[in-house]
C-alpha cells in the first residue's frame, strides 16, 4: 500500500466492488441496515488490513469510492442492525458477508459451524473473500449461433461427470472447464450430432452441512453462494476458474456447440432460520427471501429451506445483472432455470407478466438468449407447463410420463403419445406458442437414466444415506422380470430395444429434444434416480466401451442424423391437417379406436417438406403384429428399432414387438393410399 485510502461519495448505480477510472467503487444495498462496512484483506484473504463504513444512499445502497487500494486485496461486508427473527432480520456484524456481485472469490466455501445464522460467532477466517471486478462488457461478447430451437440437439451434462474419466484427455483437464472444450470432447459430441450443450449448474455452490456430517458431497450443484462466481472446483487451476470456463465456452462455440448453464435462481446456500448467514440474510433477509406476512419465517418453495423474492425490485435487477454477465462476460447463449415457477411468484402466485420475466424481455442484451424453464416449484400453483412466456421453452414432464407409459404398455396411453410425438400443442398452443416451448426428454439428471428406467422397478438410493426414502416414486419404470443388472440375453435385448425407442421418440418429436449425457452409451447408475450426492463412478461417465455402448451411440447418432435431414421433424409450427394417424394396417384411426385402453400400435405419416412422405410405423404391444403401410409405394425404412443396422426397401408386413420405425417414401404424390 503506497498511501492511505482516500474515500470519496461513491457511485450506487454500479453494484459490487468496482474498478473504475479514478478509484475502486463499492456499493451494496441493504435496505434494513443501520451501517455498512466493507472490510478489506490482503491478497490470501486471511489478514484484514482496514474497514471503511459505507454511505447510505436514498436508493437504499451504502457505497463509497476509495483510492490507494492495492488491486490484490479481497474483501467481504459487515451489516449492522436490529436482530429480531420474528421481524425478519437477522443483522449480525460478526457474519462477514459475501458481496452478492462478486465475481471471483479466493477459495470455494466449506460451510462451517460458524456460520449458522443462531450463533453470533465471527465468520472471518472461515468465509473466502471477494476479490474486485472489471467494469461490465456493455455488449454480449459473441452472439449466439442463429439457430432456431427447434433445430437444438440440447445434451444436459455435469462438467466433472462427462469427461473425468476419459482417458483421450490429459489427466490433468479430465473433469474441468478445459475438458469440455479438448479436442477429444469436442470431436465425440460433434460425431453424436450435438450442438448445444447444457452444463449442471456452474456458480460457485456449497455443500449442505448434513451431507458433510455423512462424508457425501453436493454433486449436482445446486446450492449456489454466488450468482456471478465460476465453481473453482471444475477447473484446472481454481485461480482462473472464470477465464477457464470462457475460453470453454468460445471454443465450443467456434465448433458449433452452444453451451447453456443452469441457473438456480430459486433458493441460496443459506437455507431455512436454522441455516447460515453467509451473504443476502445478513445484508437484506426481508429483500432477498420471501418471508410469511404474518411471522416473518421463510417460505419454502423450494424444499430447500428458503425462496428468492422476485417481488423485490432489487432482486429482479440481480437476477438480471447476473443474467447479462453470464452472456456478454462467459459468453453462454443462455440459461436453464431450476425450478423456475420461483421467477414468476408475487405474493398472488404465479404471473406471466411478473417484473423479472417482463424484464429479460425487454433488455436488449437478455432478450437475444436461450431461456429454458423448469416450469415447476413445489408451492401453491407451482405447476406452470406451458405457463411461461413465448420466449421460454419449457423442460415437458408431460412428454416424458406420456412416453415412459405407452412404451411401457400402459393402457389407454396412445393418445397421449400422439400428443407428444406432436410436440404437446395442447400444452402449448393455446397461448399461442410453437412446439419450440417443449423441451422434450424422457431422463434428466434427475431421475433414472434411460437403462435404469428400463432395469429398475423401484430406485436404488441407499448410497444417499436417507434409507431409500428420497428420489422419485413416480417413475413409471419397469424392469422386464429382474430388478437390475442380468445375464439373460433376451432381457437384455428387450432392455436395450426399449432404450432406443425411448431416445428415438425424444429425437424425433416435434419440439426440442434434450439427452442425459450418457444415455446414449447406456449409462447406469446402479438404479439411483437421486443421485445428487454421489460424487464417484455412481455418476461419472465410463469411457470404457462396450459393443453394445457402441451400438446404442450409433443408433442416436443415425436418429440425431434423421433429425436433421428432414426439415419436417424440426417444424416449429403446428401443422395438425398434416399429420394423418392410422392403425397398424393402415387405416386411418377412429375416434373410438383413439379411445380404445388397449391401442398400443400406430402409425403416422406427414410431408417430408420435399415432396416425400414420413411414415412412423410403431408397436408398443408385446406382440408380433401385422402391418401395412398407408400408402402404395417405394418405401425406405431408414430407422428400426427391432434391427437398427438393417435398412430396408422391402413392403412391411408385420412389425415385431416393442419397435419403431421410420419410413420414406420419395415422391409421395404419385402413390396411392390404401382403401
Amino acid at each position: 500500500m503506497t498511501g492511505a485510502l482516500s474515500i470519496e461519495s461513491g457511485n450506487p448505480l454500479q453494484l459490487g466492488a468496482v474498478w473504475c477510472s479514478d478509484g475502486l467503487n463499492v456499493a451494496v444495498f441493504s435496505d434494513d441496515a443501520s451501517a455498512v462496512e466493507v472490510e478489506f484483506f490482503d491478497a490470501t484473504g486471511h489478514v484484514s488490513q482496514a474497514r471503511v463504513k459505507l454511505v447510505r444512499h436514498v436508493s437504499g445502497v451504502w457505497c463509497a469510492k476509495l483510492n490507494n487500494v492495492p488491486q490484490n486485496w479481497t474483501y467481504i461486508y459487515r451489516a449492522h442492525g436490529a436482530r429480531d427473527q420474528s421481524s425478519g432480520l437477522w443483522f449480525d456484524q460478526n457474519k462477514a458477508l459475501l458481496d452478492p456481485y462478486a465475481q471471483e472469490f479466493t477459495c470455494d466455501l466449506v460451510i462451517a459451524p460458524e456460520h449458522l445464522s443462531i450463533h453470533e460467532f465471527e465468520t472471518a477466517d472461515s468465509t473466502p473473500k471477494c476479490r474486485f471486478q472489471s467494469p461490465p462488457n456493455a455488449s454480449i461478447s459473441a452472439a449466439s449461433m442463429p439457430m432456431l430451437m427447434t433445430d437444438r440437439i440440447i445434451y444436459e451434462a455435469h462438467v466433472k461427470g462427462f469427461t473425468c474419466k476419459n482417458p483421450d484427455l490429459p489427466e490433468a483437464l479430465r473433469g474441468t472447464y478445459a475438458g469440455l472444450a479438448h479436442p477429444a470432447s469436442i470431436a465425440y459430441l460433434q460425431h453424436l450430432g450435438v450442438n448445444t450443450l447444457e452444463l449442471m449448474p456452474v456458480q460457485c455452490f456449497a455443500d449442505e452441512p448434513f451431507l458433510t456430517a455423512k462424508g457425501l458431497r453436493n454433486y449436482w450443484g445446486y446450492n449456489p453462494y454466488s450468482f456471478f462466481a465460476v465453481h473453482q472446483g471444475y477447473a484446472s487451476e481454481p485461480s482462473v476458474a472464470k477465464a477457464e470456463l470462457t475460453q470453454a465456452v468460445r471454443t465450443l462455440r467456434e465448433a458449433g456447440i452452444d453451451v447453456l448453464v443452469d441457473m438456480v435462481f430459486n433458493h441460496t446456500a443459506e437455507g431455512d432460520a436454522e441455516g447460515s448467514t453467509l451473504s443476502w440474510r445478513g445484508l437484506d433477509n426481508r429483500a432477498y427471501y420471501t418471508l410469511n406476512l404474518d411471522s416473518c419465517a421463510y417460505d419454502n418453495h423450494t424444499g430447500c429451506g428458503n425462496t428468492l423474492n422476485f417481488a423485490h425490485p432489487r432482486v429482479v435487477q440481480l437476477a438480471c445483472d447476473a443474467l447479462r454477465y453470464w452472456l456478454t462476460d462467459i459468453g453462454v447463449a443462455g440459461c436453464r432455470f431450476d425450478l423456475a415457477t420461483v421467477m414468476g411468484r408475487d405474493r398472488h402466485g404465479f404471473n406471466t407478466d411478473h417484473p423479472l420475466l417482463v424484464a429479460i424481455a425487454q433488455d436488449p442484451v437478455l432478450r437475444s438468449g436461450v431461456w429454458v424453464a423448469e416450469p415447476w416449484d413445489i408451492g401453491p400453483s407451482g405447476y406452470q407447463l406451458g405457463g411461461f412466456p413465448r420466449y421460454f421453452s419449457e423442460w415437458n414432464d408431460r412428454f416424458r410420463d406420456s412416453v415412459r407409459a405407452f412404451w411401457r404398455g400402459d393402457p389407454a396411453s396412445a393418445s397421449a403419445f400422439a400428443q407428444a410425438l406432436h410436440g404437446s400443442a395442447e400444452v402449448f398452443e393455446s397461448s399461442r406458442r410453437n412446439s419450440s416451448g417443449s423441451v422434450n426428454f424422457v431422463t434428466s439428471h434427475d431421475g433414472f437414466t434411460a437403462l435404469d428406467l428400463v432395469s429398475y422397478a423401484e430406485p436404488d438410493n441407499l448410497a444417499n444415506l436417507e434409507n431409500n426414502r428420497d428420489g422419485h416414486r413416480h417413475n413409471l419404470s419397469l424392469n422386464y422380470g429382474v430388478e437390475g443388472a442380468t445375464d439373460n440375453p433376451q432381457i437384455i435385448e428387450q432392455r436395450r430395444r426399449h432404450v432406443r425407442n425411448l431416445l428415438a421418440t425424444t429425437l424425433l418429436a416435434q419440439g426440442v429434444p434434450m439427452l442425459l449425457a450418457g444415455d446414449e452409451r447406456l449409462n447406469t447408475q446402479n438404479g439411483n434416480n437421486n443421485a445428487y450426492c454421489q460424487d464417484n463412478e455412481t455418476t461419472w461417465l465410463s469411457w470404457d466401451w462396450s459393443d453394445a455402448e457402441r451400438d446404442m451411440q450409433q443408433w442416436v447418432r443415425d436418429v440425431i442424423a434423421c433429425r436433421k435431414r428432414f426439415k419436417a421433424l424440426r417444424q416449429d409450427s403446428y401443422h395438425h391437417d398434416d399429420w394423418c394417424w392410422y392403425t397398424l394396417d393402415g387405416k386411418v384411426l377412429t375416434d373410438a379406436e383413439w379411445h380404445q385402453p388397449h391401442l398400443h400400435g400406430l402409425q403416422c405419416t406427414l410431408p417430408d417438406l420435399d415432396g416425400g412422405e414420413l411414415c412412423f410405423v410403431i408397436n408398443a404391444s408385446n406382440e408380433l403384429s401385422s402391418a401395412q403401410l398407408p400408402r402404395t409405394g417405394d418405401w425406405q425404412c431408414l430407422l428400426n428399432s427391432h434391427e437398427p443396422s438393417v435398412r430396408t426397401r422391402r413392403g412391411l408386413t408385420q412389425i415385431t414387438p416393442k419397435t419403431l420405425q421410420l419410413w420414406w417414401l420419395p415422391n409421395a404424390a404419385s402413390h396411392s393410399t390404401i382403401d
